[in-house]
C-alpha cells in the first residue's frame, strides 16, 4: 500500500463524537419530564402510574427513533428532499380519511392506530424542517437576490397551513409559519423582503381568531381570566394560582394541589405550572437554562457548520433551534399568561406520544449534525498535520521522487459560494444585521 493509500484509510478511520452538551441538556430535560409526568398524573385515572407508564413507552419508541437519526447520513436524506415535502402533505391528508382520522374535542388531527392516536403535524415538523433545509441549500443565492425563490418556500408553508386550518391547529400552524421566517431570516433572505409577507398574513390572522368564537373567547379569557374564573379563564387561573403557589423554592415534588383535578391537562399543555408549584422559581429557573443551553447550542452548531460550507447540517440545526425556542416561548407564555391558550406542549417534558417521539427525532438529528461537524473537523486538523509534515526522502536514488501528500493539495479552502453581506467566511449572514 502507498502512502496516498494509507493517508486516505487513516483519514476514513476518523469519527466524530456527538456533542456532549446537546446530549446532556436533552437527557436532562427528558428525565425531568419523566418525573414531573408521573408526578402530575397521579391523581388522573384509577391507576395512577398509567399517564407514567405510557410516557416510558413513548420515549423508549423516540430513543429508538432518536438513534436511528444519529445513524443516519445527512447526505442520503438531502437527496430524497422531494419526497419529505410530498409526505408532509401527505401527513396532513390522511386524517380526512375515513376509518384512519379521529376526531377529539371537535378536532380531526389524529390518525387512530388502534394501540394510540397519532398527530401527524408533530411529523411535519421534522419533515418541513429538512426540507426547507434542502431548499435554502439549492437556492441560497437565488433565495438571498429574488422574490421568487423565497416566496416558493412561504407557498409551500401557507398551503400546509390551509390544511391544518381545516382541522384546525391554528398553534402549529403559527409554528411553521415562523419556523419558516426564521430560516429563510438566517438562510440569508433580506429582512425587508421577509417583513412584506408578514404584514400581508397579520390580518389574515387577526381576522381568523376574531370570527372564530372560541379562540376569541381564549383572547378575552388571556387579558383578563379573572373576570370568568369559572368559565372561558378557568385554565388560565388555576394555572396562575399554581405557579403563585409555588414561590422561590416550590411546596415540594408532588405536593402540588392544583394538579388534582383542578389544572386541567396538567401533565401536558400545562406541565409547567406544576413544576412552578413543586419546584418554585428554582426550579423554573433550572428548566430554563436547560432550554437555553439546548436552543443555543444547536444554534451555535449550526453556525459552525454554515462557515465550514456544511449548509444543509446547518439550516437543520438552525430549523430545530427555532421548533424548539419557539415552542418552548408558546407553552411557557400561555402557562403565565402572556399569551393566549394553544394545545403546544413543552418539548421532551410533557406527556404526549407524538410530541415526545418526533422531538426525540428532532434532537437525534441535531446529534448527527454535532457528529459529523465534529469528524469534520478531526479530519480537516488531520489534513493539516499531513500537510506539515515534510516528505520523507526517497530511500532509492533512481525511485521517483515522493508524491506530495494528499492534504498539502486538498487544504486551500474552497471558493465561497452565495452571497454574504458580512464577513466572507460567515454564511448565513443573519439578515444583514451585523
Amino acid at each position: 500500500m502507498n502512502d496516498l493509500s494509507r493517508q486516505a484509510t487513516r483519514l476514513d478511520a476518523i469519527e466524530g463524537s456527538y456533542d456532549k452538551w446537546l446530549l446532556g441538556a436533552a437527557v436532562s430535560l427528558a428525565g425531568l419530564g419523566v418525573v414531573m409526568v408521573a408526578s402530575s398524573s397521579i391523581a388522573m385515572t384509577a391507576n395512577p402510574f398509567h399517564y407514567l407508564i405510557r410516557h416510558l413507552v413513548f420515549i423508549g419508541l423516540g430513543v429508538a427513533m432518536a438513534v436511528a437519526a444519529m445513524r443516519t447520513d445527512l447526505k442520503s436524506i438531502e437527496k430524497h428532499n422531494q419526497l419529505l415535502l410530498l409526505g408532509c402533505f401527505a401527513l396532513l391528508l390522511v386524517v380526512f380519511i375515513p376509518g384512519l382520522g379521529s376526531t377529539v374535542n371537535g378536532a380531526r388531527r389524529w390518525v387512530n392506530l388502534g394501540f394510540s392516536r397519532f398527530q401527524t403535524v408533530e411529523a411535519v415538523k421534522v419533515l418541513y424542517v429538512v426540507w426547507l433545509s434542502s431548499y435554502l441549500v439549492r437556492f441560497r443565492d437565488e433565495v438571498n437576490a429574488t422574490w421568487i425563490a423565497m416566496l416558493k418556500p412561504i407557498g409551500m408553508v401557507l398551503a400546509l397551513v390551509l390544511l391544518l386550518m381545516f382541522q384546525p391547529d391554528f398553534g402549529s400552524s403559527m409554528l411553521l409559519l415562523g419556523i419558516t421566517g426564521g430560516m429563510l431570516f438566517l438562510g440569508g433572505a433580506p429582512i425587508k423582503r421577509i417583513v412584506g409577507p408578514i404584514s400581508l398574513l397579520v390580518p389574515v390572522l387577526a381576522a381568523l381568531v376574531y370570527f372564530e368564537p372560541y379562540r376569541m373567547r381564549r383572547v378575552t379569557s388571556f387579558v383578563d381570566p379573572w373576570a370568568d374564573q369559572l368559565g372561558s379563564g378557568y385554565q388560565l387561573s388555576n394555572a396562575l394560582m399554581a405557579i403563585g403557589r409555588g414561590e422561590w423554592t416550590g411546596v415540594g415534588l408532588g405536593a402540588s394541589i392544583q394538579k388534582l383535578n383542578y389544572l386541567p391537562e396538567a401533565h401536558t399543555d400545562f406541565i409547567f405550572s406544576v413544576i412552578a408549584e413543586e419546584l418554585g422559581f428554582l426550579g423554573v429557573c433550572m428548566v430554563l437554562v436547560l432550554y437555553a443551553v439546548l436552543v443555543g447550542r444547536a444554534l451555535w452548531l449550526g453556525a459552525r457548520c454554515v462557515e465550514m460550507k456544511r449548509h444543509f447540517s446547518g439550516y437543520i440545526a438552525f430549523g430545530v433551534a427555532l421548533w424548539m425556542a419557539m415552542q418552548t416561548f408558546v407553552s411557557i407564555g400561555v402557562n403565565l399568561g402572556l399569551l393566549p391558550t394553544k394545545g403546544l406542549t413543552l418539548p421532551l417534558i410533557s406527556s404526549g406520544g407524538s410530541s415526545v417521539m418526533m422531538t426525540c427525532v428532532a434532537i437525534g438529528l441535531l446529534l448527527r449534525v454535532s457528529y459529523e461537524y465534529d469528524r469534520a473537523v478531526r479530519r480537516h486538523a488531520f489534513r493539516m498535520d499531513e500537510a506539515a509534515t515534510p516528505a520523507r526522502p526517497a530511500a532509492d536514488s533512481d525511485a521517483p521522487a515522493a508524491v506530495a501528500p494528499v492534504a498539502a493539495r486538498t487544504v486551500a479552502p474552497l471558493p465561497s459560494r452565495g452571497t454574504s453581506r458580512v464577513q466572507p467566511r460567515v454564511e448565513p449572514t443573519f439578515g444583514g444585521l451585523a
